[in-house]
């Protein structure tokens, strides 16, 4: 399976930003569809956003304007800008990683962002 790493996670104050990063170790990054996905205590997983292979990019309405999904796959990662942060963005936020046919479907080990004061 592909191995994906996070980083960039810790506390920051309401308004305030992080940048994700997650980097992963496959020949064919650029084939593969990447997303963000976070889970908070009690909450189900949701997806944040998604980059795909041809570079179709979705956001979730809650993060829509504040957060921007970006790959590069010369370094073969996909990082999560996050600006404006709210206390209810604080999650457990895991990178994905899916090749076409979603033959298969990584996931990161999460890292913690926590939002606030």
């Amino acid at each position: 399976q592909v191995q994906l790493v996070e980083s960039g996670g810790g506390l920051v104050q309401p308004g305030g930003s992080l940048r994700l990063s997650c980097a992963a170790s496959t020949n064919n990054f650029s084939r593969y569809a990447m997303g963000w996905y976070r889970q908070a205590p009690g909450k189900q997983r949701e997806l944040v956003a998604s980059i795909m292979s041809a570079g179709t990019i979705n956001y979730a309405d809650s993060v829509k304007g504040r957060f921007t999904i970006s790959r590069d796959n010369a370094k073969k990662m996909v990082d999560l800008q996050m600006n404006s942060l709210k206390p209810e963005d604080t999650a457990v936020y895991y990178c994905n990683a899916r090749s076409p046919g979603g033959f298969y479907n990584s996931w990161g080990q999460g890292t913690q962002v926590t939002v606030s004061s």
